[in-house]
């Protein structure tokens, strides 16, 4: 009787036990993999490191900065209290850089040699926006697709499109000119409409012209793209910074948001990118019905060239030029209307210089090469208002050294531009606004301009940008003076979505020079 008592209460335990064990296993698991992952990282612990949490680490503050839409200006804030080189703690150690002798070195020599390449979140995150883009690609993958953009967008390639760039800028002064007086203006959203007229233009041949039609697509409506762009934008950010990519099929808000503004670029894009392919399979027998600007676009031009590419390919970059070409342009031009109310010696400058360029035959490619002080203008706009600060991080592929640090196999490493651009060891007097520096031929080093990255990787459309920023603030300033409506707290209060940009929209009161 007791032996069967026994095998009883032995067989009813037995669950527990088998728990138990489970339990006790998972631990040790656990245990084991913290105490390799502690060793591995050694090193770190020996750099500075915001507080964190016991288990979470700092995960907490990176989550609330990017609900808040204020994740750079955390980095920024912690670059300030913990100095050029530090790590916080979200899963795993993120290496953040200040320095920008530090970070070109690190981003050039890095990826040159192997040492660094783009972290795989980084890169799940960017591809799982719309689809597989150039920046989400690596090795062979991004050599081929770098390789057929490139020629597009080099500096001879973009002088054809000067009319139409200054077509979009004459579109917004004339937005100006008609707003009632006081002529108070939101410049951050009439930006993005230029920018994406003209990127629009680039990539799909839709006329940058407002009143005509394209009849390869629907019709670019710029508020409802833009929003759609910000939505998936802000997706990437979410993801990079720890979202999982099955929480998009969870009934959120937004997930909701995500699929319907996927879905709208999409029908956007699409119709656009079967008629190049079609055109690319028929070679371009059949043009009768099709646009000459629509046959000139790089989409066409692309699909021709590249057979790697299709649909869902082409529809994935498209959608990441137009975000690249649109934001980016957009809100540095908006903090150099701003820097320029706020600084009327460089205003007054800056005005002097349009004026006798206007004497000279008004904009051309050749008075855009004498507009150095309107580039000066743009970089130091650059240098204070880095719209993408440090957004695709890297990932070390073995054990390196970065400024007599050993930073081991595997650490995330990215940077703060906000911080970089105000070391005033790089750029003394770093918290004026001071064009000259970027024109002083005194020192034998010029100042480095890493805004738009580094080596292999540089931004595809740097060129782009200054041509877009230099015709649009020339414009301005040849037509009108004006002030910020907000003062100061217009470039102080902030918010970031992918990019940063002004929270007011930056509201602008013009006033016509006679």
């Amino acid at each position: 009787m007791f032996k069967i008592a026994a095998q009883v209460t032995f067989s009813n335990s037995l669950p527990y036990l088998a728990i138990v064990l489970g339990v006790t296993t998972t631990a040790a698991i656990i245990s084991k993999r913290w105490w390799q992952r502690h060793n591995t990282y050694k090193p770190l612990q020996l750099l500075p490191s915001p507080p964190k949490h016991w288990l979470l680490g700092n995960i907490p503050q990176v989550l609330t900065a990017v609900k808040q839409k204020k994740y750079f200006q955390l980095l920024f804030d912690w670059s300030q209290q913990l100095g050029p080189m530090y790590v916080h703690w979200t899963g795993f150690p993120v290496l953040v850089l200040s320095q920008p002798k530090v970070i070109e070195d690190t981003i050039v020599n890095g990826m040159k040699d192997g040492s660094l390449v783009r972290a795989s979140q980084a890169n799940n995150a960017w591809n799982d926006i719309i689809g597989p883009i150039l920046i989400g690609q690596g090795g062979a993958q991004w050599q081929w697709r770098r390789k057929a953009w490139n020629p597009e967008f080099s500096s001879s390639s973009l002088t054809k499109y000067v009319e139409v760039i200054e077509l979009a800028c004459e579109q917004a002064i004339d937005t100006i000119k008609e707003t009632s007086p006081p002529k108070e203006v939101q410049v951050d959203p009439l930006f993005v409409e230029l920018t994406m007229r003209v990127i629009c233009t680039l990539i799909l041949g839709i006329p940058v012209d407002k009143k005509s039609a394209s009849h390869e697509g629907p019709p670019l409506e710029v508020l409802k793209v833009y929003e759609a762009m910000s939505i998936l934008s802000y997706r990437f950010l979410r993801g990079f910074t720890g979202e999982k990519k099955w929480q998009k099929y969870l009934p959120t808000k937004n997930s909701r948001d995500y699929w319907a503004a996927r879905r709208y670029l999409e029908e956007f894009i699409t119709p656009r990118v079967d008629l190049a392919l079609q055109m690319r399979s028929q070679n371009k027998t059949d043009l009768t019905q099709i646009s000459p600007l629509f046959q000139a676009s790089m989409l066409v031009k692309i699909a021709a060239k590249e057979p790697k590419y299709n649909q869902q390919t082409l529809v994935a970059e498209v959608v990441a030029l137009l975000l690249a070409g649109t934001d980016t342009t957009a809100h540095t031009l908006s903090f150099a209307v701003a820097e320029l109310s706020l600084n009327q010696k460089v205003f007054q400058q800056a005005q002097a210089v349009v004026d006798s360029a206007w004497h000279q035959g008004g904009i051309s490619l050749e008075t855009l090469k004498e507009l150095t002080y309107i580039h000066a203008i743009i970089k130091e706009t650059l240098r204070l208002y880095s719209v993408a600060s440090g957004s695709t991080p890297l990932e070390a592929t073995r054990d390196l050294t970065i400024a007599g640090k050993l930073i081991p196999r595997g650490t995330k490493i990215t940077w703060s531009m906000l911080a970089a651009g105000r070391d005033s060891t790089i750029y003394p007097q770093s918290g004026e606004f001071l064009p000259e520096r970027w024109l002083d031929k005194s020192t034998h080093s010029p100042l480095l301009m890493i805004d738009f990255g580094s080596g292999s990787h540089r931004c595809l459309g740097e060129q782009l940008s200054i041509m877009e920023s230099t015709v649009m603030l020339a414009l301005l300033l040849r037509y009108f003076d004006w002030e910020l409506v907000n003062g100061r707290s217009s470039v102080e209060q902030l918010q970031q979505n992918l990019l940063i940009y002004p929270s007011d929209k930056m509201p602008v009161r013009f006033r016509q020079r006679r």
